[in-house]
């Protein structure tokens, strides 16, 4: 079932992706009527949500979800977001018997696979894991209008690291890696992930978790440099309103969708360290279009929870969920390979 606030935009997609067999049943549903969200969603259902900015607009859909008894997945980037699934929905969706695999897409899985495949490598030498994501061939606009406006709309909220074995508030931007891959060096910032919040369970002596992303080129330095100053302009009256003002002004200025045609590829790199600071273990995966891979891998995800393949309740990371074996195979489907 498609379900969506607009049903002249529902109908042409229901007809092109029913084909022969006919138009996929729709409904209208809208997030600024949570009830109607509700009224979607059953116990053992399966909600797939693209809905964003995800901090504005996704609690409906989890709420829903949580409360229901269903299997959620979502296409979030959003750490703030994701933390509060993690925290504030995920014990309700225990009660309940709900399973909720927020950011199941680019933004973690990839991170989370690479990390568990280094950690069970490294075994009890693991104290530092360091994840990176980078893209290569990026040509035109990379990203589409709803991964900027949930860019620019958690730029002031507070980010997150696992750091002396604990979740810590941390800005996103405050910590820079570098690190090689496919012939290049990088430099990714970091930035909050369910990297953080699920891959500590895999290995006790983990200690220190990081996530960066080596997207933003030239302006890496200037951002680094800035991400001391965030905490202080987000209590500047005003400044988070008018920030995501700003996000709708910029989502207004640029193309609905990426102009790269889909040939963008995708490399992520988890390296784990000992307490010296030795590496031992490094794995790296490559991937398609990072569009292309969150849709295969949300699908995949679906299909498997509805087919009854998934392990546990509450708010899961994909390899709680589906375990190192199954999500390798589901990351494989997805074009998402060991390089």
């Amino acid at each position: 079932m498609l379900a969506g606030r607009d049903p002249g935009r529902l109908d042409p997609l229901a007809a092109r992706l029913g084909g022969a067999a006919g138009p996929l049943e729709t409904t209208t549903v809208d997030v600024t009527d949570p009830a109607s969200v509700r009224s979607l969603v059953g116990r053992g259902d399966v909600l797939v949500t693209t809905v964003g900015p995800f901090l504005r607009l996704g609690e409906p859909a989890v709420a829903a979800a949580a409360d229901a008894g269903a299997v959620y997945l979502d296409s979030t980037g959003e750490p703030p977001f994701l933390r509060r699934v993690f925290e504030e929905f995920g014990p309700r969706a225990e009660r309940s018997g709900a399973v909720l695999l927020p950011a199941f897409g680019h933004d973690y899985v990839p991170g989370a696979l690479a990390g568990a495949l280094a950690l069970a490598e490294a075994g009890e030498r693991a104290h530092r894991v360091d994840v990176g994501y980078t893209l290569d061939g990026v040509r035109g606009q990379g990203f589409s209008r709803g991964t900027l406006v949930s860019l620019l709309g958690v730029l002031l909220e507070p980010g997150f690291a696992w750091h002396g074995g604990r979740l810590v508030t941390e800005p996103a931007g405050a910590r820079a890696w570098r690190f090689d891959v496919a012939g290049r060096t990088r430099r990714g910032l970091s930035v909050g992930g369910s990297e953080h919040l699920t891959l500590p369970g895999l290995a006790p002596t983990l200690q220190e978790v990081g996530v960066h992303l080596d997207w933003f080129g030239p302006a890496t330095a200037v951002a680094h440099r800035l991400a001391p100053v965030t905490p202080w302009l987000a209590r500047v009256p005003g400044a988070p309103a008018g920030m995501t003002r700003l996000a709708d002004l910029v989502g207004r200025r640029v193309a609905e969708a990426p102009t790269t045609g889909g040939g963008t590829r995708t490399h992520v790199v988890a390296e784990v360290r000992d307490a010296d600071g030795h590496r031992v273990s490094r794995v790296v995966l490559a991937g398609p279009d990072p569009y292309a891979m969150t849709a295969d891998l949300l699908a995949g995800g679906a299909v498997r929870a509805a087919a009854g393949q998934l392990t546990g309740t509450g708010a899961l990371g994909p390899v709680q969920a589906f375990g190192v074996a199954g999500l390798t195979d589901l990351a494989a489907s997805a074009g998402l390979l060991r390089a």
